[in-house]
């Protein structure tokens, strides 16, 4: 009952407010279709991002304790708009694009980052490379994803590995410091 008036009264109320404040495109998908986790998302956002001011300049629904250099770098499926929502993801992406396949999990903690600081000049960056992570990727809390890396679909990273090489075969599971191959994994 309390399901039926939430979505006969207030849903519709909220989409249009929702509006107001985020693109429609990130509003859509399979967490406000068939579900209201992705309006608690939006909630949260007009508090958080419209109202207290953190992330505020971001056109969807993200958490409060995430670090988005250049929202326009990443590139994704609006179905996916729950990788933002853990908590502590650093997504330095001003020199560079950072592509998520359809399907990936970016666990809390993840630092994906498009440019290091310059070694002769720690006060700049060097040049940005993108990076591509596959379809159905998991990526692992507290890793970390370095510039240039392109992961294939089906990759998984273990906790805290530091990726600093490309694994575009995918099917696979890496972990360590540096992340190296652990095993192939097969997709049924």
């Amino acid at each position: 009952m309390q399901r039926i008036i939430v979505k006969a009264l207030i849903l519709p109320w909220l989409r249009w407010i929702s509006y107001i404040f985020f693109q429609k495109k990130y509003l859509q998908g399979k967490y406000f279709d068939k579900g209201l986790i992705g309006w608690k998302w939006v909630l949260k956002g007009i508090w958080f991002q419209k109202i207290l001011g953190f992330n505020r300049k971001i056109p969807f629904p993200c958490h409060p304790n995430i670090t988005i250099s250049n929202y326009k770098n990443i590139i994704f499926n609006p179905d996916d708009l729950n990788n933002f929502q853990s908590p502590g993801v650093y997504w330095q992406c001003f020199k560079a694009k950072i592509y998520i396949g359809k399907g990936s999990y970016i666990a809390p903690n993840v630092g994906l980052i498009t440019a290091n600081h310059d070694f002769s000049d720690l006060s700049s960056h060097s040049i940005g490379k993108d990076i591509v992570l596959g379809e159905k990727c998991w990526i692992g809390m507290n890793s970390v994803i370095l510039p240039g890396v392109k992961l294939g679909n089906n990759t998984v990273v273990a906790a805290g590995a530091v990726v600093t090489k490309s694994f575009e075969a995918g099917n696979c599971i890496i972990a360590g410091v540096p992340a190296r191959f652990i095993k192939e994994i097969s997709i049924s």
